[in-house]
């Protein structure tokens, strides 16, 4: 290749590293400036920005803040406040497969915050080990975005792979088990991970020093009071049967609108089919809730969701404009990848996600490029956990889960990356892809 390559490439993975060091509108901006010089500096044609990606996460961000806003996400947290106390001994496997549930259901990881701490004194509480079920359940809740019909990865893999005509249903039938299947792994992983609790050595220290108190009864007193309105428990049914129809249509394409264009047939595309759902959903939501207008975009929901826009927009622009110009180079020189060992192609996935800390933007900026090399839908969608390997260095989930354990057993590590959460990451995206691997094989 010409130096022209290595020094677009050079540029390329420098956005991608500093744009890395701040995430969200940082990763975007950086990935504006690598398009500014691609284009305007060698002289690139720019790709196309994604578009119907950035679309279908607008859509989805709006219905779910406004449910935010209806007050349906606390309601949800209260209930799921009620399972985890009704029987605490389950801790270690029900805290992370509630608090991935919640993602699953809103699209979004930032929504499991509300439980980490429910699931830390409940664990404390139970004398079991806080780091069992804290640890797997930042893991759990992140990698849940795979499995989730409105998380902005998913609109990037049904973009991807609408060239193939794969349908809704297909990716979820294989997502959606493999990720339970990976969750209950991980959380069999740490079930008796480290010392039981009035073993460990910090936990006694701070029980000695009068730094840990029980909270149990602060929080019952919150919970009596809570009553959720009509209009909170009508917003939850109508996001709930808006997730639903997009699950129908986009499954039974026989149902959805066609046209006849220039002699040909065209369907109502299923990233279409999820923007309007998600936006009539928002409308119902808010009428039948009469959520006020100050509460649309003011919750934790709508900027989190927003940042992540940016990020996807910038640096998924840049990706696809380096690999758009040497498309021909890529797919010759990984042809024999793709034969051979295919799953390497996972192997890029996570490194990516790890550098770029967003699973959306690395789908949106690779799987395209795993689909013009010509890797089999199915493999695409096995390898989707691939992409949640943003778990390498702490974020806001690990550091929130490290200061919400009082006891002190979940821990960030003196190294950077020796965390609580690092063995129990590559757990479960390894027995996520491993689990998706065979039931692609059945699904496609």
């Amino acid at each position: 290749m010409s130096i022209e390559f290595w020094l677009q490439l050079a540029v390329v993975l420098g956005c991608i590293g500093v744009g890395g060091r701040f995430g969200g509108v940082g990763l975007g901006a950086a990935g504006g400036l690598g398009v500014c010089l691609l284009v305007l500096g060698f002289g690139l044609q720019p790709a196309s920005p994604p578009v119907t990606v950035l679309l279908i996460i607008i859509a989805v961000i709006a219905c779910t803040s406004v449910l935010q806003g209806a007050g349906g996400l606390d309601f949800l947290v209260r209930v799921a406040e009620k399972l985890l106390r009704k029987k605490p001994s389950a801790i270690t496997f029900l805290g992370p497969l509630i608090s991935s549930m919640f993602v699953v259901f809103c699209g979004t990881s930032y929504v499991a915050f509300a439980v980490y701490p429910v699931i830390a004194e409940v664990a404390a509480e139970a004398k079991i080990r806080p780091e069992r079920p804290m640890s797997m359940a930042v893991i759990a809740s992140g990698i849940a975005i795979t499995a989730s019909p409105m998380s902005a990865a998913t609109a990037g893999m049904i973009a991807t792979l609408s060239i193939y005509d794969v349908s809704f249903f297909q990716i979820l039938a294989v997502s959606m088990p493999a990720f339970v299947i990976g969750t209950l792994c991980g959380c069999a992983f740490v079930y008796k991970r480290g010392l039981e609790l009035e073993q460990d050595p910090e936990f006694q220290r701070r029980i000695a020093a009068g730094e840990y108190q029980l909270i149990h009864e602060e929080v019952d007193v919150q919970q009596e009071e809570y009553k959720p309105s009509k209009g909170t428990k009508a917003s939850v049914l109508v996001f709930a049967l808006g997730v639903a129809t997009v699950i129908l249509f986009g499954t039974f394409k026989s149902l959805l609108p066609s046209w006849d264009v220039d002699g040909k047939t065209v369907v109502l595309s299923t990233p279409m089919l999820i923007q309007m759902v998600m936006l009539a959903s928002a409308l119902f939501i808010i009428v039948f809730a009469k959520v006020p207008g100050d509460k649309f975009a003011s919750g934790s929901v709508f900027r989190s969701g927003l940042i992540g826009v940016v990020g996807v927009f910038g640096i998924s622009w840049m990706t696809g404009t380096f690999f758009n110009a040497y498309q021909p180079f890529f797919e010759t020189t990984f042809e024999g990848m793709v034969e051979s060992a295919p799953m390497m192609f996972g192997l890029i996935l996570f490194c990516f996600s790890a550098v770029i800390f967003s699973p959306s933007a690395t789908v949106s900026a690779l799987m395209p490029l795993g689909a013009a090399m010509g890797i089999p839908p199915g493999l695409l969608v096995a390898l989707y956990p691939a992409t949640c390997g943003d778990f390498i260095v702490p974020g806001a989930g690990q550091i929130g889960c490290a200061s919400f354990d009082r006891t002190g057993t979940t821990k960030l590590g003196t190294y950077v990356i020796n965390h609580s959460y690092l063995l129990p990451g590559f757990v479960m995206i390894i027995s996520s892809v491993t689990a998706g691997y065979f039931i692609s094989k059945i699904v496609f």
